[in-house]
């Protein structure tokens, strides 16, 4: 099993409430950094250019819903100049369109941070009920923290993601959990480094924020900077002991490092605090089967088992445990329903090989399983003395040429 670091959801993400349908959007604005687009660059240019009283100003990203009809999508452009400039006007403000229903704009000349933000609110409001349909904001303000100016419209476009996790009429500024947001965002793209930055900004606004240090601790981790995910690791474990990922993740360092022991000690810690957890059950089952403890290991995989009953490892593990108990027949089972979920898993493509040759059963059927299993990992040495002994039983032993091509 390969080792997966699992980053824990960010906070609102696990909220208690039942008031909101929390989903992440479709579309990232902030991917829009990545790509640089012309709409972008225009507006940066000209925020860079502006004469801006004070230094002080605030950016905004509004989008309007793509549930609008096709007519206000249409003249969205013009609608939106129209709200702008009965709120605001071009000698205290900028905007540019990032699409036909997308908009980014900044302001100054305000009193305070409370008034910008009236002002901010009163275009949405403006704008929702002139075209019918949902608007959709994030908001950034400068001075912010120690951010320098030009980052005002990026922390802008990803105010706007945040909101977005909210449903299309919300209106966000951005915060620890933005950066935090487009940290993870950043991460499943695979631009490691730069979701690295993006929580570490995070973090010097929200030093004490488990989600922020965690996802860092993960991405150093995937980065195969064991050391600095350790170190981030257990800086979150004295903020909260308890908090179940931060232990798991420990655990899954133990393993990588190939300290079983350790890494049992924190995952049967992890199970102790929360038995529901579908990484900490699937791989503290596997640590405890590696270490031949099959009965200690099957509550755990049976466990995981019900927690995700989709999961074709949960079937994988208990085919190798029941096969490594002699118990062919159950063990086949397991790697069958593996197989049917991923038939791409070499392990239970081999495994139910095995399973079917003990068995004396579907000879044929088992080379072919076998043989498939070959073709996805060539280099198994297990897979292949499987295969070799199935052609036997059928064929006795076969050319060293026939071997060859099957391998």
């Amino acid at each position: 099993m390969t080792p997966r670091f699992t980053s824990k959801e960010i906070h609102f993400l696990k909220t208690d409430s039942d008031d909101f349908d929390i989903k992440p959007p479709e579309i990232y604005f902030s991917d829009l950094l990545l790509a640089d687009t012309p709409g972008l660059q225009a507006f940066q240019k000209r925020l860079e250019q502006a004469t801006i009283p004070d230094e002080k100003f605030l950016c905004a990203v509004v989008q309007i819903s793509q549930d609008a009809p096709e007519a206000i999508r249409e003249t969205a452009k013009e609608t939106f100049e129209a709200a702008f400039n009965l709120f605001l006007d071009h000698d205290r403000g900028i905007w540019e369109s990032l699409d036909e229903t997308s908009f980014i704009f900044a302001f100054w000349n305000y009193e305070n941070e409370e008034k910008a933000s009236r002002i901010v609110l009163s275009l949405k409001e403006g704008l929702s009920k002139g075209i019918h349909a949902d608007v959709l904001v994030g908001t950034a303000r400068f001075p912010y923290h120690d951010f320098e100016r030009s980052k005002a419209f990026a922390n802008a476009l990803k105010a706007i993601d945040h909101a977005a996790f909210f449903g299309p009429n919300t209106l966000i500024p951005f915060d620890g959990i933005s950066l935090n947001i487009c940290g993870d965002r950043l991460y499943h793209l695979n631009h490691y480094d730069l979701a690295i930055k993006e929580y570490e900004e995070g973090i010097r606004i929200k030093p004490h924020d488990i989600n922020l240090i965690n996802s860092l601790g993960v991405c150093f981790a995937v980065s195969g900077e064991l050391d600095k995910a350790k170190d981030q690791f257990e800086a979150a474990m004295k903020i909260n002991p308890d908090e179940v990922m931060v232990i798991y993740n420990i655990g899954l360092l133990h393993q990588i490092n190939e300290d079983l022991d350790k890494a049992v000690a924190y995952l049967r810690k992890a199970h102790a605090i929360n038995d529901s957890v579908f990484e900490v059950e699937l791989l503290l089952g596997h640590l405890l089967f590696k270490k031949d403890q099959f009965h200690q290991a099957l509550p755990h995989i049976e466990a995981a088992g019900r927690i995700n009953p989709k999961s074709s490892l949960v079937y994988r593990i208990k085919g190798e445990i029941f096969l490594s108990g002699n118990k062919p027949e159950k063990a086949g089972q397991e790697f069958n329903t593996g197989i049917k979920l991923n038939p791409s898993d070499a392990v239970s493509l081999s495994g139910y090989a095995k399973c079917l040759e003990l068995q004396d059963k579907n000879l044929n059927i088992a080379l072919t399983f076998a043989r498939n299993s070959i073709a996805l990992e060539p280099d198994n040495p297990l897979f292949g003395e499987r295969l070799r002994t199935i052609q036997e039983k059928i064929d006795g032993v076969p050319p060293e040429e026939d071997i060859i091509k099957t391998a």
